[in-house]
Order: structure tokens, then sequence, then C-alpha cells
């Protein structure tokens, strides 16, 4: 089938392709956009230092730029193969003069040997007809590339687009375009994977912004020419590009292949989460090829039809999916169903959506060592106990089941009284309402429970509770683990309770899920190790 013509792509799910890997690998590039060519020449031995194969010199950000004078010294001065960008203002740059001056710089490049030179789609026809002459005693490269900085379109569109890049003679396409949904980046895979193929052309396909991520860590498995990572934050020359640091080492893209299997968080917001940091380290140390990213998700049943694929093989479930979850998977293990939430997603080999949770007897376990540390020193740590649940969502559900199954008496607190009625009629418990929880102090020795996401950064002076109502708590835990230490936490601490943070929930968690995605034992020491060492 004729992916790129007709209805066919379009259509087609992300399973039904082919995955090869590029000839030679992908490469990691670093864009760079200094204001000096001092300053450039001085980013790309950082950038080799980094882990770059190549750089892109974003010519048009160097002030005064003069292509006679620093074009010789960038290209003669390169430690890396680099690729010379000189991007106009009509396809997002920073150059604003005469187009001649512009096309003769790209033009010098060419004879001064760049390994690279980008020339937009829009000119690349006749530019490339132009320097017949000089290609044949040059050994440098032309992308063509095309931006789309307000949508992506179809995968027919997007094809439509690669037949006409490849017809101007360039050497590598490049489209990029932008996501306002996290799916987009399908639409983009699915044409990076025919163009390897089918076509064999080398390519560049990447999607910008937050939600396109994805299309950026995955670039090796689709077989993308290259991808890029930044030196540092705030070097970016376009919206989501990560750093070259977290491509290396946290996302391991040097070992990537088309047989990696994908895992991943899904949640809005998403990119406070540690998971990548967490279970990426972890498939390394029991030699699993996978990776495991954030995804940034609007609605979780249009994601989970179309990242369907066999090698997209579970997910972590956060904030605000844990109940719709519920309703997506086609089958939910028992205590996941008795909770009413779902926090990990399992594809199994049949193609169906299984939902489990681990956070309750994560959550739980850790509670009950927090009690132990309180100086309890039964085998039932929770049995008789008050326990106060903030929240009614999925990890309040999962908090008032596990209490109230090790014999606490459970009072739910929400900002919705209803909700909180809810809730607490399906596990015998009582409801109160948030207001109300400021002067509920019925007897000491209390456990507080805040399952909400109050306290995470940014908002990291928010509390779910005045300091002074925490005066009867013995034991007080926090779901939030960014920061480490809440307020909440913090308020609870200095009013004599024993703590409790996030971060140990987490951790047994992300345990369980680890299991569920491998089927293999989690490596807790290396997994803790490295939690230990996200604590500041």
């Amino acid at each position: 089938m004729d992916y790129l013509s007709g209805g066919g792509l379009a259509t087609t799910r992300i399973s039904d392709l082919a995955m090869s890997p590029p000839q030679n690998g992908t490469m990691l590039c670093a864009p760079l956009v200094a204001e000096s060519v001092e300053e450039m020449l001085h980013q790309i031995k950082a950038a080799k230092a980094s882990g770059a194969d190549v750089v892109e010199l974003r010519v048009d950000y160097i002030n005064s730029f003069q292509p006679r004078v620093d074009l010789p010294r960038l290209i003669e001065g390169r430690v890396l193969p680099v690729i010379i960008t000189y991007r106009p203002n009509w396809e997002g740059g920073l150059y604003e003069g005469d187009e001649a001056a512009r096309v003769a710089a790209l033009s010098l490049a060419i004879e001064l040997q760049a390994d690279f030179i980008d020339v937009e789609l829009q000119v690349a026809e006749d530019f490339i007809a132009s320097q017949s002459s000089k290609r044949s005693s040059s050994s440098t490269r032309i992308i063509v590339s095309n931006h789309n900085y307000h949508t992506t379109p179809s995968s027919e569109e997007i094809g439509r687009l690669v037949a006409r890049m490849q017809a101007t003679g360039a050497d590598i396409i490049k489209f990029v375009t932008t996501a306002n949904n996290v799916v987009d980046s399908a639409n983009v895979f699915r044409v990076l994977a025919h163009t390897q193929l089918s076509l064999k052309v080398p390519t560049i396909a990447l999607v910008m912004g937050q939600k396109g991520l994805i299309s950026r860590l995955l670039s090796p498995k689709f077989g993308g020419f290259l991808t890029f990572g930044t030196l540092s934050s705030g070097k970016e020359s376009a919206p989501g590009q990560p750093t070259l640091t977290d491509l290396v080492r946290t996302y391991r893209l040097r070992e990537m292949d088309c047989d990696t299997r994908v895992y991943g968080i899904i949640g809005n917001p998403v990119g406070h989460s540690k998971g990548p940091y967490l279970h990426n380290p972890a498939f390394e140390a029991i030699g699993y090829n996978a990776v495991y990213l954030p995804f940034l998700v609007d609605n979780l049943a249009e994601f989970l039809s179309v990242y369907s694929a066999p090698d997209f093989g579970g997910f972590s479930v956060t904030i605000p999916f844990k109940e719709d979850a519920l309703k997506c998977c086609d089958e939910v293990e028992s205590s996941a169903k008795a909770i009413g939430a779902v926090n990990t997603i399992i594809r199994r080999a049949d193609g169906k959506f299984v939902g489990y949770n681990t956070d309750c007897e994560a959550a739980i376990s850790a509670i009950e060592d927090g009690v132990r540390e309180s100086g309890y020193h039964g085998s039932q740590p929770l049995s008789g106990k008050l326990c106060v649940v903030i929240g009614a969502g999925g990890a309040g559900k999962a908090l008032a089941f596990g209490a109230k199954h090790r014999g606490a008496r459970v009072v739910i607190a929400n900002r919705n009284f209803e909700r909180a009625k809810v809730l607490a009629e399906s596990v015998g418990a009582e409801a109160i309402s948030l207001e109300t929880l400021s002067s509920f102090q019925p007897e000491n020795g209390m456990i507080l429970a805040n399952s909400t996401s109050v306290g995470m950064q940014p908002n990291v002076q928010d509390t779910p509770i005045p300091k002074a109502a925490l005066k009867g708590y013995s034991v007080v835990f926090d779901a939030v683990y960014t920061p480490l230490e809440t307020r909440l936490l913090r308020e609870a601490k200095e009013s004599g309770a024993v703590v409790v943070s996030g971060l140990e929930m987490f951790i047994r968690q992300a345990i369980g899920q680890f299991e569920l995605f491998t089927g293999q034992p989690a490596p807790k020491s290396v997994m803790r190790e490295i939690v230990a060492k996200m604590a500041p």
C-alpha cells in the first residue's frame, strides 16, 4: 500500500507499520543560538563534551553576522560536524535582511565545505538548482526543511509535503510541526517510519511543544536521521527541546532501536514527574530494552486508542486520569476495581488493556511505617486509628480503601462535599467538608493523609490544612513529592508529628509498576539509591 497517497496512512495505526532503525543510527544534534562567533565556537566544544554528534549553528542569532568573515571561522574551527542554518523570520528565524544576501551566505557555506546546510522548502527548488556546479565538488549535504508553528496536519497532508520536499533534490528532508495534542506525534511517526521503510530518504521529523516531546525522544525508534537536544534549559531553538544530558543519560537514546518497548506516565500536568529518572535507570539495571516517557495527555481514551501498538507496553497513570482509566481498561484487577481507581495500565499480549492499582499498598505501607516510627510496636499499626484522608480522587480512594481494609476509622475531607460523601459511603467512612477540617480535632493521635496536589510545585506555599489544625495528628502523610518537603509536612514536623513524604509512596508504587511492566523482579536497591539522590 502507498501510505503517502490515498487514504491508507491516515487510517493506519502505528502498529500496522513496520519499523526499521536508521542505517547509521540517529544522531544527537545540539542547536546553538549564541550571539557571537566566539561563544558559538565555545558552545561547539561544550556540545561535544555533552555527547552531541552534530551541531546546528543558528547564524541568524549572531549579532551583526558577516558571512565572509564569520563562516570560515565557524566551519574551520569546528570540532563536530555542523549544520549551517540561516533562518529567515518568515520561517520562524531572526534574519530580517535581504533574501539574496541570505541565499549567498548559504552558497558560501557550500563552497567552504560545511557538512550540512538547511534550506527552507519555499526557496529550496531554486536554490538547489542554482548550486548544481558547486555541489559536484562539495561534500555538503542539503537539508530541505519546513516548519508548521500552528498545528500538525494529517498523515496524508504530511505525506504530500514530504513528496514536495523530496522532489527538490534534497539530500535530507526535515519537517517540523506543532503539537496541540499528544496524539499529534502519531501522524509524524507514521510518515517517518514510512520514509525509512519505503522511500529510504533520510528524514528529520519532530513535533514542537511539550505535547510533542515524545517525537524527539522516540526519534531513533522510528528511524529519524537526528533529534535535537539543547546544551541546557533556556538554550532551546524551538519549543519542547530536551537537553542533551536527558537524551543521553535519562532516555538512553544511544541504546534505543526499533525493538525498544515504550512505557510512560500519563497525566496533566506531567512535567514534574520523577518517573523517567527512576524507571529508565531501572530498565538499564536489568538489561531490559525499554524507555519510559512523560505523556502530557488531554483525553485518555483517545490516547490509548492511538498508541495501541504492541511496542507500547504499559503506562503509569496520574492526576487527573486514575478514575478515567478504570473505564478505559478492558479488564481491571479486583483491588483496583474495589478502590475505584487505576494507576497502572498494562497492554497484554492479546492487545487488551488491564488496569491495576499499586498506589494503595504503597501509601498504606508507608503510613504504617510512620506509625511504627511514632512508637507503635504491634502488628496492626492502623487498627482502630482515626485516619483523615484529604481528597476524593483516585489517590484518595486508594488511601481510604487501604486504611479501612487495615482496620482504621476513616474520615474523608474534600472541597466537593458530595464527592466526599460518595467515597465515604463506598468504603464505610465519614465525610466532612474541607472547611470543617480546620476545626476537626475529636481526639489525639490521628493520622492525616493528603492525596491532593495542593502544595505541589510551583504552588509550594499552598497547604490543604492550617498549621493550627495539625495539633491532633501523630502522623502526617503527603502524596506530593515535588517538593520533597511540602509546606504541610514542614508545619506538621514543627507541630510534633512524624511525617511521611510522598517520595516513599512513589518508590513503593513504582516498584510495583516496574514488576508489572517487565514481569521481572525490580532492582529495589538500585531504585532506592536513585530516589535517595532525588532528595535535596
